[in-house]
């Protein structure tokens, strides 16, 4: 058995690390096989010497996490645990207080995982980036954050954000009012990244402007997209065709990003995703980068994690 003792900076500080009822420190002795106990400023840490190192690096890490950011949700607690238990804690230190933007609420905007933090990174360096991975990842969030950052930059002069209607016959047709009230339920999650960071108010003045638009893919054929930020989002439903047309729309001083979830693949059957054909014909051309978010990346309720995980070990026992 080996031990270590850690100082922390205060006994607030050690319940902020702990958590309501101790609840990350159990998490932490569950996850990592070791026993903590606190004494005024002191934190023992007890197991074995490898476990105990892990222990010791997450608290030093939520310890640096509260002073940067001021508070701690369990999403951070368990990324740390993970990324202690693999050996690869240290990498967290590239995300720790790479801020991309402040949100409408005053919220920090930033890449929370290594996956997210390498996804942004390939947005900054590529003309094109695809990213790819489940529900909860942050690609459309972040790919609209940094979209704004570079609006607001002036690096370029408008956002367009498209996605495909998937259900673009009979559903569509069912709904009530006029085409635009037919296709804005479909782009509600992207109208909602856009007021989450930016305000209500903000977006609609530079939405009247043509500052930003917000449409459906269809609507994209024929076009030339300079000085844009492009993002297409749910691209896992689009077609080979749509895929082509929407890539051939680049123009001069633009900047496309492709997300999509190769999971859930709303096509009829038979009909191959435009997103996986994508990412086999284009990989490996310069200036094109293909960023794959796994579970770990999810930033959402702790559950989608475990429901994530839980599809794909279903997934991988069918094959």
């Amino acid at each position: 058995m080996a031990e270590k003792t850690l100082f922390i900076e205060s006994t607030e500080r050690i319940a902020e690390i702990f958590g309501s009822r101790d609840c990350n420190a159990e998490m932490i002795e569950k996850e990592l096989g070791v026993i903590l106990i606190n004494r005024d400023i002191e934190i023992r840490i007890t197991g074995e010497e490898k476990n105990v190192a892990a222990a010791a690096d997450v608290i030093n890490y939520l310890d640096k996490l509260l002073r940067l950011s001021g508070q701690l949700t369990e999403q951070n607690v368990i990324y740390a645990v993970n990324m202690a238990r693999d050996g690869s804690l240290n990498e967290l230190d590239k995300i720790s207080s790479d801020v991309l933007c402040i949100s409408s609420r005053g919220r920090p905007v930033k890449p929370k995982t290594v996956g997210q933090k390498n996804y942004t990174q390939a947005i900054n360096d590529n003309t094109i980036t695809f990213g790819v991975g489940p529900a909860g990842t942050g690609k459309t969030f972040l790919a609209v954050a940094m979209a704004m950052v570079a609006l607001r930059k002036k690096e370029v002069s408008r956002i367009i954000i498209t996605r495909p209607a998937v259900e673009a016959g009979e559903r569509l047709g069912f709904l009530p009012g006029d085409l635009q009230s037919k296709i804005d339920p479909y782009l509600r999650p992207l109208y909602d990244a856009l007021y989450d960071l930016m305000g209500f108010e903000s977006f609609q003045k530079q939405f009247e402007k043509g500052m930003i638009e917000v449409a459906p893919l269809a609507y994209m054929r024929g076009r030339t997209l300079e000085d844009s930020f492009i993002i297409l989002d749910e691209a896992q439903n689009t077609t080979p065709e749509q895929m082509k047309m929407f890539l051939t729309r680049l123009g001069f001083n633009s900047k496309m990003v492709v997300t999509g979830d190769i999971t859930q693949i709303d096509l009829p059957a038979g009909t191959r995703s435009g997103l996986k054909d994508a990412m086999k014909i284009l990989a490996g051309i310069d200036d094109i980068a293909i960023c794959t978010l796994t579970s770990r990346d999810v930033v959402r309720h702790t559950l989608v994690t475990k429901i994530v995980e839980a599809y794909d070990r279903r997934k991988q026992e069918n094959k």
